[in-house]
């Protein structure tokens, strides 16, 4: 009797770093992406993009998702069969949430705070905040490799 072997595609590249939650751990996380990307030979642009969104996330996460003696998470997932990267940033303030920037309230209005989020936003295919028990919380983003 013959069977049909599934075809099985390219394993999964995952890379997780528990990192401090100072600007020095932030700048860390964005360096360790670029650096995984280019071992795994990701795209220039696909390493670009992911740099940039670890960049935001990862100060996000520093700035608006710390709490003291707690470290914030990233973790990589490059998926070369479904061409894309899942980058998660996960951080200890459950009870704070990203938001989009509110729409500009006149001509030439800038907001205070939230373009980081825009930026994410025109860099991935999609984007989400999920809880992470006991308390945090878990910001995926999703790029498409191609």
């Amino acid at each position: 009797m013959n069977h049909a072997t599934p075809q099985v595609g390219a394993p999964v590249g995952t890379f997780t770093q528990l990192l401090s939650s100072t600007r020095r751990g932030a700048r860390l996380a964005r360096l360790l992406a670029v650096t995984e990307l280019r071992s795994r030979g990701a795209s220039h642009d696909l390493t670009e993009r992911a740099e940039l969104v670890v960049a935001e996330l990862a100060a996000n996460a520093v700035l608006h998702g710390r709490v003291p003696g707690r470290c914030f998470r990233l973790a990589l997932a490059l998926d070369p069969a479904a061409d894309r990267l899942r980058v998660e940033v996960t951080d200890a303030r459950g009870d704070l949430w990203p938001r989009p920037a509110p729409a500009e309230d006149g001509p030439g209005a800038l907001p205070l705070g939230g373009r980081g989020l825009a930026l994410v936003t025109a860099l991935t295919d999609h984007w989400d905040c999920v809880p992470h028990p006991p308390g945090g919380k878990t910001v995926r983003a999703v790029l498409a490799c191609g």
